[in-house]
């Protein structure tokens, strides 16, 4: 059974780098008819809020990427202990007392000398007695695990043959002096308890992957398959990390941006395959394949979500709006052939309550001065609605017959006049949809 997993952190919202790894872990769960795990790495107390955990569930609601169960890092701590003393017994988890600022004047000095900065293992052997005496000193022990200075290897999904050597790793921290268990740790031992079959996560996290195969060795695991997919940044090929709280899902949701429109995008960036509008789940989950992605950093651009989003907006059926349109005040008579004739002309769903305010209300008419005129005499030719379905083609033939104006000198200030825009959907679609005669 193949089982995924996206694991945020509570800690603040989900954002299109976070949403990129949660769609390839859904997309495999899927693809393969296996479980998708939401697991809420809470650990962090302090910075933890249960609002963001809602606000996660929300955006992957929103998305349409719905979970086969939620697991909690918080309500595991037991489980993270009783493993934690497994390693201890077996001599792979070390009590070390460094403060920060020792470990950075080792850390300079090491890269003085022209040595890579790792943990020297300078508290590896301490005996109890210097133990006791760190303490007395005010000073909190915290856990490292011992990594095999040897060469860690596998063959990543995306990255292929990866190897690293232990010995240019500092030895990990896997649970800090507050007790916290950190999520090197913790994930390790969620993931096999949980039986995780593939992780995929961003190309940040190789160092820690080659650190978690050691533990999960050490634990007695076998460890699940690994792929590290691209970092985006901006589309200048800038680092997008400072503009990622401005990228959150729950703002590109209040912008409008459609989930179909930010998920054809983001289940694509970075492929072989051309990013193109799907129109629903499915067809994105038959065309991913996890190793036609690349390992260059992935420009993303958040104005290619326009387009996409109007093209979604073009080809979305009555049925999935009416309320939306209900709720604008649209007649029920009309309110099908009223979103029919609009969703090719707005750029996100919201903008329909324009076009919903000139078929109930009328517009502000722009009229030109030299134009002022021939619209007095247009108007004074057209009658009250409800219009037939030719009533522009016989309205605006009077009027030319009347004025003399043609083309584009008929047509323009008869649809500003109207309207109040100088663009929108066909004047013949829309003006049987006018429920007020229009006026100056």
């Amino acid at each position: 059974m193949v089982t995924t997993r996206f694991a945020p952190s509570p800690t603040g919202h989900i954002h299109v780098g976070n949403l990129r790894t949660a769609l390839m872990n859904w997309m495999i769960a899927r693809k393969n008819g296996g479980t998708f795990i939401l697991r809420i790495d809470d650990t962090d107390q302090e910075r933890s809020k249960e609002e963001y955990v809602d606000g996660i569930k929300r955006d992957l609601d929103w998305l349409g990427l719905h979970w086969d169960r939620v697991e909690r890092q918080s309500l595991r701590l037991d489980r993270y202990a009783e493993q934690a003393d497994a390693l201890r017994a077996s001599g792979r988890l070390y009590e070390v007392f460094e403060t920060p600022t020792e470990l950075d004047l080792k850390r300079k000095k090491q890269l003085n000398m022209g040595k890579p900065p790792v943990y020297d293992r300078a508290h590896l052997n301490l005996s109890d007695e210097q133990k006791a005496k760190m303490r007395e000193e005010g000073r909190a022990g915290y856990w490292r695990f011992l990594l095999d200075q040897e060469r860690i290897e596998w063959t990543d999904g995306i990255l292929n043959d990866i190897s690293i050597d232990a010995a240019s790793v500092s030895d990990p921290v896997l649970i800090r002096a507050d007790g916290q268990v950190l999520y090197t740790f913790a994930s390790v031992v969620d993931d096999t308890d949980m039986g995780v079959t593939h992780i995929v996560r961003g190309s940040d996290h190789v160092t820690n992957t080659a650190t978690q195969i050691q533990i999960m060795a050490a634990l007695g695991f076998q460890p699940p398959a690994f792929a590290h997919h691209s970092l985006l940044t901006g589309p200048g090929g800038e680092g997008l990390s400072k503009r990622l709280g401005s990228l959150a899902l729950k703002d590109l949701r209040e912008q409008g941006v459609e989930p179909m429109a930010l998920l054809s995008l983001m289940a694509r960036l970075g492929a072989s395959q051309p990013v193109e509008l799907r129109m629903n789940h499915q067809e994105l989950i038959d065309g991913f394949d996890v190793g036609q992605f690349g390992a260059a950093p992935t420009k993303f651009d958040a104005e290619d979500l326009w387009p996409l989003t109007a093209k979604a907006i073009s080809a979305m059926p009555y049925a999935d709006v009416a309320a939306e349109v209900a709720a604008l005040g649209v007649p029920q008579d009309i309110a099908e052939r009223f979103w029919d004739v609009v969703r090719a002309n707005i750029g996100k769903r919201s903008e329909a309550a324009g076009w919903a305010e000139i078929v109930m209300n009328g517009a502000t008419a722009q009229v030109a001065a030299e134009d002022a005129e021939f619209v007095a005499t247009a108007f004074g030719l057209l009658g009250e609605p409800p219009y037939a379905a030719d009533a522009w083609s016989q309205w605006t033939q009077g009027v030319k017959e009347a004025t003399g104006r043609k083309g584009k000198g008929l047509f323009m200030p008869l649809r500003l006049a109207v309207t109040g825009r100088e663009k929108g959907p066909e004047m013949g679609d829309l003006l049987p949809l006018l429920q007020k005669r229009p006026s100056l």
